[in-house]
């Protein structure tokens, strides 16, 4: 078996090529779908803007923050080695153990499964509803059969070496940036309606939520407004996560002491930019009443029925599979890395710290390809993605914590970036993202209550198989 070393990674990426991952693995489904949710929960343009607005800036001092480790630590793992690095095992452990059996397989399906729904679309066989097989209270259905067939796909190219995963995602990203500025400008200028948009801004800060029962819209403040917002800041959050994915990759990037930190600086704040500027197009195209009530969530698609006419299905049903296409190939790529670093720590299969002939972790790449495809076939993705916010904000805290312990712990160790506004954006980073987190646990317990438990169990887990020192 091949030792740990570094050197058995080619460094194939540039700073382009990570930017087009943070950029790829952020950009999946949820720009697409989750702003009906938000404008239910909170029903106006004021508001709507806003979480998109706080949701990216807390991304980017996130980033950021995150780049200061980077170039302390720049080798394959990312947050796993910083978590290790600024606590000990056990807690790299526990985030390792959850990124396996939640955070990066259950996004994996649950994109999967966003690329097979839009899929149908072009080809009605492919639909949830084309049951092929039923056993008891198990069903399986077409779009799980297309959505395992992209994961064990797009599998099979990364583990022929990153080249290959780097151009399809940088192809592919590009092609998904350039859409969705296609699809925002033709919008503002297409199909922008002044009553559409006056309307939707009369009364942009007064607070509403959806009563889908009656068909009305309720007036919130206080506690059901904090309710409010933590609810349709999972949609947000989730769908300006994943960028951390290329600290994974650190291994096999060029010069990553630079390259890593702006990486994920670039990334998170072209989305954020692309992420305002669609909800405004929303805004623009779209009344609130229509955006909150969207067939199956699907905003983009009623937005595109307004720019292009009838044809505007297809053309956003071709968008969202490419934008969840690319997002799993980074997504596949990057998670792999984790695995293979934690299993040179002696803390997953052996099997995983092995690189095939392409220098890329093949074995640990299959072994989430098999888990993602399982978890495609439960249908249960949508909960595990509830399940999993808590616990991927709980361990950007800690990370981002640790920034702080480094400081005191390895006062002069070399650190070629430092943390953009230290310590002052990520003590606020730290104390947003632990509100956010407090809140959910309490509005969400049956849901978030699952993921702090999947996390947990990871502790005797660890003492039962960590190797005897």
């Amino acid at each position: 078996m091949q030792e740990d070393n570094q050197g058995n990674f080619k460094r194939e990426l540039g700073l382009l090529d990570g930017t087009m991952l943070v950029v790829g693995s952020m950009i999946g489904s949820g720009i697409f779908i989750v702003s009906a949710d938000i404008a239910r929960q909170v029903g106006s343009a004021g508001w709507l803007t806003l979480i998109w607005l706080i949701s990216g800036l807390i991304t980017i001092i996130a980033a950021v923050s995150y780049g200061e480790l980077s170039s302390m630590f720049p080798k394959a793992g990312g947050q796993y080695v910083y978590l290790k690095e600024a606590y000990n095992k056990l807690i790299a452990f526990l985030y390792g153990w959850s990124f396996f059996a939640v955070i990066q397989t259950g996004t994996i399906a649950a994109v999967g499964v966003a690329f097979s729904k839009f899929a149908a679309y072009l080809y009605e066989p492919f639909s949830d509803e084309n049951i092929l097989f039923e056993l008891g209270d198990f069903k399986l259905n077409a779009a799980q059969i297309v959505s395992i067939v992209t994961i064990v796909l797009l599998t099979y190219i990364n583990s022929r070496g990153v080249k290959n995963g780097k151009t399809l995602q940088t192809i592919l990203t590009i092609i998904k940036i350039v859409s969705l500025l296609g699809l925002i400008v033709f919008g503002l200028t297409l199909a922008a309606k002044a009553s559409v948009w006056d309307a939707n801004w009369a009364n942009a800060w007064t607070p509403h939520s959806y009563d889908a029962d009656n068909g009305s819209w309720l007036p919130i403040s206080g506690t059901a407004l904090i309710t409010g917002i933590s609810a349709a800041m999972v949609g947000s959050l989730f769908s300006s996560d994943a960028w951390v994915g290329v600290t994974f990759i650190a291994g096999e990037i060029k010069n990553p002491k630079r390259n890593v930190g702006l990486s994920l600086f670039l990334g998170t704040f072209i989305v954020t930019i692309i992420y305002v500027l669609t909800n405004l197009m929303y805004l623009a195209v779209i009344p609130m009443n229509e955006i909150a009530t969207a067939k199956s969530d699907r905003v983009a698609v009623v937005a595109s029925q307004y720019i292009f006419g009838d044809i505007g299905t297809l053309v956003i049903a071709l968008m969202i599979m490419i934008s969840t296409f690319a997002c799993n190939n980074g997504l596949i790529m990057a998670g792999a890395r984790v695995y293979y670093t934690m299993a040179n720590d002696g803390l997953f299969f052996k099997k995983a710290a092995v690189l095939n002939k392409f220098s890329v972790p093949s074995w640990a790449l299959w072994a989430q390809c098999i888990w993602a495809s399982i978890l495609c076939l439960t249908g249960k993705y949508g909960a595990l993605l509830d399940f999993v916010i808590i616990i991927v904000l709980i361990f950007y805290i800690l990370t981002i914590y640790g920034i702080f312990i480094l400081r005191k712990k390895m006062p002069n160790a070399e650190r070629p970036y430092k943390a953009f506004g230290y310590p002052f954006l990520p003590l606020l980073y730290i104390v947003l993202a632990s509100a956010i987190s407090v809140s959910l646990l309490i509005t969400k317990f049956s849901t978030c209550g699952w993921g702090i438990l999947i996390m947990l169990i990871g502790i005797p887990v660890y003492y039962l198989t960590k190797p005897k020192e």
